[in-house]
């Protein structure tokens, strides 16, 4: 009898057990609200600085309040670095779920078939597509397709150092734009009345380049005469004419001559007041604004024959074809695109949404230039900017034109002899 009893209850352990296990399994993956309580991380790749991803870290913060279960890791690449990066996270199938990219990366990104197509946004009353300012979505436009969202359309603007031009007897550079008066002329003077010498207070007038691989700002000088590195299609290298090699002569010229300009490799900056005038887009600001030791401003690039034409920037929001969370990733790019999000990143980037731009809040950030300057330098300056063509063999193009700058750098040819070099080269990637 009693064995008989404990027969039974070892039987009703075993059916429990069995039944508890069965319940845990499909509570697992019969129950979509209990798989959903392991959290979605989406990886978002950019390359700005402290303060942009601070800017950042407060937009992911908002999202993830409104997406619970969604969390999202932030990666800043240097951006001379970033579309090598991208290309071998693409070939290792690791890339990130959303990505800035800039005007150049596109058309490479486009053919390797790497971009997901985000043209929902086009139905969604909410997110407002009209808002967007038309051109700016050119470059990620495929027929119907919509590979990517701008966040950003920066003319490149010159920043200058007013302090140094007063201590000068300089008139600045806005108020010689405002009478037709800042030509390239006028800035090769100015850099060389502004610089200085003085070990201990060494000042050069003037610097083109954010790093030394930024060449493009030093297009200004061809397109303010009616001409350019490239033809409008991308098909043929056009510096090798006049106001190409002006271009080089120019440079060259500031570096060993006035010494109004930094030699290659030199550690000077703009915000540490050893600059007077500096070429960059106008998300700078994102560092000026923290100048205390002297008066900044803007200034629109100076003029040639054809009147001043600023290269124009873009960058946006791509997401990636191979992502594993593509949903979550539209969302994260709704909200970046957002007419919240780009008003939060109007704080150092050009906005596309016409909303935004007209927004005071555009224009009145804290230690922001004077609006009027801003109006000068950026607003009135995006319709005459020019993009520089895409080629989807954008990096060895880049590589080629970077290798003619080093034999500037270290004057190993003359400038008619060195861009016709670089012509030759180019000329042979374009026509592979």
């Amino acid at each position: 009898m009693k064995r008989g009893k404990l027969m039974l209850l070892v039987a009703l352990v075993a059916v429990l057990l069995a039944g508890c296990g069965s319940n845990s399994g499909s509570n697992t993956k019969g129950n979509p609200d209990q798989a959903k309580e392991k959290n979605v991380e989406l990886t978002f790749m950019m390359w700005g600085n402290q303060a942009h991803m601070d800017v950042y870290n407060g937009l992911i913060e908002g999202f993830k309040a409104e997406n619970p279960g969604i969390d999202v890791k932030m990666e800043s690449v240097p951006f001379a670095e970033y579309q090598q990066k991208i290309s071998v996270l693409a070939a290792g199938k690791s890339l990130p779920d959303i990505a800035w990219v800039s005007e150049r990366m596109v058309p490479q990104f486009k053919s390797n078939g790497i971009l997901a197509d985000v043209s929902e946004v086009k139905n969604d009353a909410d997110f407002n597509l009209n808002d967007f300012i038309p051109s700016t979505l050119d470059l990620f436009q495929d027929g119907d397709q919509l590979f990517g969202l701008p966040f950003s359309t920066p003319p490149a603007v010159m920043f200058y150092n007013k302090t140094l031009f007063d201590q000068a007897g300089l008139t600045d550079p806005n108020t010689l734009a405002s009478k037709g008066e800042w030509t390239w002329e006028q800035f090769e003077q100015s850099a060389k009345a502004i610089s200085s010498n003085d070990a201990k207070n060494r000042v050069y007038g003037a610097n083109f380049f954010r790093d030394w691989k930024t060449w493009v700002l030093l297009s200004s000088y061809s397109w303010s005469n009616g001409s350019g590195p490239f033809d409008k299609d991308m098909t043929s290298f056009t510096w090798n004419d006049q106001y190409g090699i002006e271009t080089f002569e120019l440079l060259e010229r500031m570096m060993f001559t006035d010494e109004s300009h930094p030699k290659a490799g030199e550690q000077v900056s703009f915000d540490a007041g050893n600059v007077g005038m500096f070429f960059d887009v106008y998300s700078y600001v994102s560092k000026a604004r923290d100048i205390k030791d002297f008066e900044w401003s803007i200034a629109p690039m100076p003029s040639g024959s054809q009147g001043s034409v600023a290269m124009l920037g873009q960058a946006g929001y791509t997401l990636f074809k191979d992502s594993k969370h593509p949903e979550e990733s539209k969302k994260l790019l709704k909200y970046f695109a957002s007419q919240a999000g780009v008003q939060a990143t109007s704080t150092y980037f050009v906005p596309p949404r016409t909303s935004v731009l007209n927004s005071d809040d555009f224009m009145n950030q804290p230690n922001n230039p004077p609006s009027e300057h801003i109006v000068q330098a950026v607003i009135d300056e995006m319709p005459k900017a020019r993009i520089i063509p895409g080629h989807i063999r954008w990096q060895d193009i880049d590589n080629a034109i970077l290798q003619g700058f080093d034999r500037l750098f270290g004057k190993f040819a003359p400038p008619a002899d060195n861009v016709a070099t670089i012509e030759k080269e180019v000329s042979e990637i374009l026509t592979k």
